[in-house]
């Protein structure tokens, strides 16, 4: 019966693809084979000097860093983010992931990686947005590598403003001290891959890793669904 009355609905209101519209065939998801294909992927995840590395690059120790797309303002990409962050669209944050999972997977690049870390949004949040977007792109990673998610070592203590329309310099401020080691041991000597859904300044991500550095031996690489 499930199946019959998804069948019927999918009849009376057939599924259409993020960016264009069209109506998605067999096999398709969220996206037409055409608008998935001309996504701008980034193609990193096997170059250890790439512009995501490069935005580490003397701030804190890590093993790899890489992103899956290029997001530019008022592109296809940005339709996307703004679809799973904003619009409650949270089955297209978790395709993408493990969309990039898959690629990621054919480069050999989950190997040695002991879990994937999502980075948190504060509590009050995530309440009220009723998801964390990284998470469910980390779960999407997750899903191809078959590598356990951790959503409770790291927590965000400070609830702070948003980093949209800032300067490089305000979101280095912004983000200071605001991330917070909640298990040391659990982490002691893992490999963990620390996942966002945009990389920008890379402000974000440096201060959790600063604090997921705290664990003692602990290993860090970092991925993002896009780089702006």
């Amino acid at each position: 019966m499930p199946g019959f009355i998804n069948g019927l609905l999918n009849l009376l209101y057939p599924p259409l693809c993020v960016v264009c519209g069209r109506n998605l065939i067999a096999d398709e998801e969220h996206l037409c084979s055409a608008c998935l294909y001309a996504l701008p992927r980034t193609r990193f995840h096997s170059e250890y000097k790439n512009p995501v590395c490069e935005r580490f690059w003397g701030k804190l120790p890590f093993e790899k860093a890489t992103a899956a797309f290029h997001y530019q303002k008022e592109s296809h990409m940005q339709l996307l983010m703004e679809s799973f962050k904003y619009k409650s669209n949270r089955q297209l944050a978790f395709y993408l992931g493990s969309y990039a999972g898959i690629q990621l997977s054919k480069q050999g690049f989950f190997e040695q990686i002991d879990l994937i870390l999502p980075v948190p949004l504060h509590k009050n949040k995530e309440r009220r947005r009723g998801y964390n977007q990284s998470e469910l792109i980390a779960r999407g990673l997750a899903h191809c590598s078959g590598l356990p998610v951790d959503t409770g070592s790291l927590g965000r203590a400070v609830e702070n403003p948003t980093q949209t329309r800032r300067s490089i310099w305000e979101r280095s401020l912004n983000v200071q001290q605001i991330f917070r080691l909640n298990s040391s041991e659990k982490l002691a000597g893992k490999h963990v891959l620390l996942v966002d859904d945009v990389l920008t300044s890379g402000s974000t991500m440096e201060a959790c890793g600063n604090a997921l550095l705290e664990a003692p031996g602990l290993r860090l690489s970092f991925f993002a669904l896009a780089l702006a």
